[in-house]
């Protein structure tokens, strides 16, 4: 074998079987992966084609065109009202791309990163990738999928470096407190560790206001954001982290070799977007939180699903207990019989097995006609 021994052995994909199915079914409704039916703004898409017909199509500098830069700095001065320098702030080629260069940035052989489940499935990999050591701590629905501080507490140990955060919450749909980012933030200061927090779904906080952990522990916090969802930008792949000086300039060391910068053409356009985040965003959150609010309400209505109130993200984690399986055999019976394709909760953490997400990709019509499919089985 001349692959990396790493990689010689493929890892158990446990999706494997519904994709293929999926490809093969007809009538599928497919509510498996977060990318929106929506289309970026028009307005967002002439006005980045305006700058590349003007020539915007080289390198930028490599964190990113300072203009992109004074863009992201000015969105969180608005939204937030915190204050970044366009040094503390890299534009990346998505969320993905951001948490990969802090976490090489960041980790050392052996450093451990606490990852509380159910998590968004590349976390896993990306520490290992980084030569860390993942460290799970379970969320519950009886909590509201909210970290548990006793639970934190006993994970962190000496070689503790850092600690993912994801709110708005994805796959739970969880919106964690300012009192649990208080405490968070504060344990961080104490053990003197990274709070790596995933912001991609800030702007779908549907109750109450967003604020961000750089509010809490600006000096502990790598903030990761991207375009794609608030703005239905996912192809344009184009995201951002914010942190420390020291850290973008290793940063921009490691990722030399990799992307060097984003891409010139999407960089303008998320200059558009962030420009004008609050036309934009009010529009793709309120058509979200009105798919999820019909979701809980059908699955109210279903004997064999229940589902905690959902609070933000584009997604709806619904409890399968009631049927008696659990999650991968639970899809695939569902895809075999209905031809809705969800995703298994198994493949978010082993505390999701009783779960599977639906992301609200589609418009109500198609989740009114998906529900009417589910109504109709019974276990």
């Amino acid at each position: 074998m001349k692959l990396a021994k790493k990689y010689q052995q493929a890892p158990v994909n446990i999706l494997s079987q519904i994709t293929t199915i999926a490809k093969t079914t007809p009538n599928l409704i497919d509510f498996s992966i977060g990318d929106p039916d929506l289309i970026t703004d028009q307005e967002i898409i002439e006005a980045a084609f305006k700058d590349v017909k003007n020539g915007q199509t080289k390198y930028t500098e490599a964190s990113g065109d300072i203009e992109l830069l004074q863009a992201i700095s000015g969105f969180y001065d608005r939204t937030y009202n915190l204050q970044f320098s366009t040094s503390q702030i890299r534009a990346t080629v998505g969320a993905c791309h951001a948490m990969y260069l802090a976490l090489q940035a960041i980790i050392d052989p052996g450093d451990e990163v606490i990852i509380h489940e159910p998590y968004f499935t590349p976390y896993k990999d990306q520490v290992l990738a980084a030569g860390g050591v993942p460290i799970f701590i379970p969320t519950y629905e009886k909590d509201d999928f909210a970290i548990n501080m006793d639970i934190l507490n006993a994970a962190i140990t000496s070689k503790t470096k850092a600690l993912i955060l994801n709110s708005p919450n994805n796959p739970t749909g969880a919106v964690f407190s300012s009192e649990i980012f208080e405490e968070i933030a504060s344990l961080a200061k104490k053990h003197d560790f990274y709070i790596l927090s995933d912001e991609v779904y800030d702007g779908f906080s549907f109750y109450e206001k967003f604020t961000p952990m750089a509010q809490y522990a600006p000096e502990h916090t790598i903030t990761l954001g991207s375009l794609s969802k608030n703005f239905a930008m996912t192809g344009w792949r184009i995201g951002y982290m914010i942190a420390g000086e020291y850290i973008i300039q290793a940063v921009k060391a490691i990722n030399e070799g990799i992307t060097f910068s984003a891409p010139s053409p999407s960089q303008r356009a998320a200059i558009h977007a962030l420009n004008n985040a609050d036309k934009f965003i009010p529009e793709v959150t309120k058509t979200f939180q009105k798919r999820l609010e019909y979701v809980g309400k059908r699955v109210s209505e279903i004997p064999y699903l229940s589902i905690h109130p959902v609070k933000g993200t584009i997604y709806a984690f619904i409890n399968i207990s009631g049927s008696g399986m659990t999650s991968v055999p639970f899809c695939e019976y569902v895809l075999k019989e209905t031809q809705v394709l969800l995703i298994p909760g198994l493949a978010f953490g082993d505390t999701g097995d009783n779960y599977v997400r639906l992301a609200a990709t589609q418009d109500l019509d198609v989740l009114k006609e998906a529900f009417d499919r589910l109504a109709k089985l019974s276990f």
